[in-house]
């Protein structure tokens, strides 16, 4: 089986539901992974109080009930939306009776969208119901392979999000006592899937599924770091370092107990034993090899890897082409910025004069680099009501990446609960000012925040017109494209002024071309991760480290780091149909609200959604 829980997917991956109180009851079990008992049937098979409804009414019930459903099976991808019903629960994954219980779950869902004939159905619910049923396929499929038997690595796995968790800065709220005491129940849990976790690994090392050895190395200090017995620096002792004023004497004394137990007794010895293994006997078993075609199986599950991730058909060889192509493209268009800021010499001697230009490393502490952030959103918002009439309610923050990941971490972007009360967060690794370089500062905030991971992601959550299933749902390929294409948008934003801003959005985007082709060439070309990152350095001006960072994060998830550039060229491909037919009548911020609008679809969703519209408009016209 795989993951379900996939934080490259944004921790979108399940649906929610609005925050509950406090005194919620809390289950029994910090394990618990029992769906609700309310069977699920459809069409004419309805039962019960939905007997004599329309069909209409009978499909929405069952989207509703399936979103319920989803709720116990992703309790932290529930906290993560805001909804705090699940919070002392963790579903251990690695178990064969959660994978049983979610092979049932999907086919069962599989059954009841069956039973409704798309005639029967609106515009909408056929989308619904076409984006429902990708959704089940493809996490059905997910189960057919082991990437269990790798379940930690560097940047992607659930040990990590607890990190994030355990900070009590994150989605995991510690207001009152009975959010601390929740907290205390989800790591129960938690330690059980970190005893798994080593018990799936011996099985992997047994049956040849191991991590590289390169990927271990930058494991184990993770690990390593939730091993001290210093409270005061350790991680998970945060909240106890951190009570809210409103809690009272007589309940600090106590939680101060049971959190200094919980960290010195179970977390400590849990994790002191994991990074032994890990730097020992799995360090011994790690592979030489870089790509997933190492493994038993590993080409089939690279194939299935680029549909999850692209949501297209595509081929290693395909990707690998259009990647080359790319990269050509956009190197031309660099050789011109070149020109224009008079530099002579290869451009590969322009990456390096860019990489380590002074002038573009202004900063003597970390505070500084969120005050240049939030500078490039000032300088955009009067454009911004060009581009777009619906924007998001909910807020936006710009925070410095946590410290214990901060050293493997790349920039990345947290949504805002669904209730609106917690802001959506761009994350920057800052690990070291003086070196952080702005020369790709304003396409980096178009992609994580404005207009790109935060609107697409806030609007959705926000609109009602959407079942709340698709509210949270994650395609890659569609979020990930969306964002790349907003780097595109920055000269019409008022940004790019500076010839070396503009480089630095073409070396995000060539950034992401590379993609294509290192990720093809490690997984399906016998590629090593010293050709990846050799490669990578050739064509593009990011500094070593970066790069190095980089090509590790694709050898922990294969095929993620190709939604990008896909989804990119498809979105822009749809944009420019549109303008070619509607010529005069198109309208940009009317294309954006249709894109969107959908939620995160599928790419074959979308272009038909777009196709239509632009018929639809074409007709009007005449």
């Amino acid at each position: 089986m795989t993951k379900p829980f996939h934080w490259g997917a944004l921790l979108l991956a399940a649906v929610f539901l609005s925050a509950c109180s406090d005194q919620a009851t809390p289950p029994t079990s910090s394990t618990e992974v029992e769906a609700p008992a309310d069977e699920v049937s459809a069409g004419s098979e309805q039962s019960g109080s939905t007997a004599g409804s329309s069909i209409s009414q009978q499909f929405a019930a069952m989207l509703d009930t399936y979103y319920e459903q989803n709720l116990a099976l992703n309790p932290i991808s529930a906290t993560f939306a805001g909804d705090n019903r699940f919070n002392d629960r963790f579903v251990n994954y690695l178990s064969d009776d959660v994978e049983k219980k979610l092979q049932r779950h999907y086919r069962k869902y599989q059954d009841a969208l069956a039973g409704f004939d798309d005639a029967d159905l609106s515009d909408s619910e056929r989308m619904s119901k076409e984006v429902l049923t990708w959704e089940l396929a493809m996490s059905l499929a997910d189960l057919q392979f082991d990437s269990d038997l790798t379940p930690i690595d560097q940047m992607w796995t659930l040990n990590l999000t607890m990190g994030q968790l355990a900070s009590g800065a994150s989605a995991q709220p510690f207001a009152t006592v009975g959010d601390y005491e929740r907290w205390l129940r989800r790591v129960d849990g938690f330690l059980e899937w970190l005893s798994a976790a080593e018990s799936k690994m011996r099985e992997g090392m047994a049956r040849g599924y191991v991590l590289p050895k390169s990927l271990i190395k930058k494991v184990v200090p993770q690990l390593q770091a939730m091993t001290t017995t210093d409270l005061q620096q350790h991680l998970f002792y945060s909240p106890a370092r951190n009570f809210p004023a409103a809690l009272g004497a007589e309940d600090r004394a106590r939680l101060e107990t049971a959190y200094r137990a919980m960290v010195l007794d179970k977390i400590v010895p849990a994790y002191t034993r994991l990074a032994e293994f890990m730097q020992g006997e799995y360090m011994a078993a790690g592979r030489d090899s870089s790509g997933i075609d190492a493994l038993p199986n590993g080409a089939d599950y690279y194939q299935h890897q680029i549909k999850k991730y692209t949501t297209t058909n595509m081929t290693a060889d395909e990707v690998h082409q259009l990647g080359l192509a790319e990269v050509a493209r956009i190197q031309a268009e660099m050789g011109k910025v070149k020109q224009q800021v008079g530099f002579e010499g290869e451009l590969a001697a322009f990456f390096d004069h860019v990489r380590s230009n002074p002038a573009l490393m202004p900063f003597d502490a970390p505070e500084q680099v969120i005050e240049y952030f939030n500078g490039i959103h000032q300088t955009m918002l009067p454009q911004v009501e060009k581009l777009f009439d619906n924007k998001p309610e909910t807020a936006f923050e710009v925070r410095r990446t946590e410290k214990f990941r901060e050293a493997s971490a790349a920039a990345q972007y947290n949504p805002g609960s669904l209730d609106g009360t917690r802001p959506g967060i761009f994350y920057t690794p800052i690990p070291d000012a003086s070196q952080y370089n702005v020369f790709d500062a304003e396409s980096l905030f178009l992609h994580e925040a404005i207009p790109g991971h935060h609107y697409q992601i806030s609007l959705t959550q926000e609109n009602d017109a959407l079942p709340k299933f698709r509210k949270t749902l994650w395609y890659s390929g569609y979020g990930e494209g969306w964002a790349l294409y907003s780097e595109s948008l920055g000269k019409e934003l008022g940004l790019y002024t500076d010839p070396y801003q503009y480089f630095g959005m073409l070396s995000a985007e060539i950034h992401r071309a590379i993609r294509l082709v290192v990720d093809s060439g490690l997984h399906a070309k016998g590629w090593t991760r010293e050709q990846a990152i050799e490669y990578s350095l050739a064509n593009e001006a990011e500094s070593a480290a970066s790069i190095e960072r980089e090509i590790e994060r694709y050898m922990a998830n294969p095929g993620q780091a190709l939604s990008y550039k896909v989804g990119q060229l498809k979105i822009r491909e749809l944009r420019a149909i549109a303008e070619q037919q509607l010529g005069e009548r198109f309208e940009i911020a009317q294309f954006h609200n249709q894109v969107l609008e959908t939620g995160c679809v599928p790419l074959a969703l979308l272009e038909n959604k777009i196709n239509n519209w632009v018929a639809a408009q074409e007709v009007g016209a005449t």
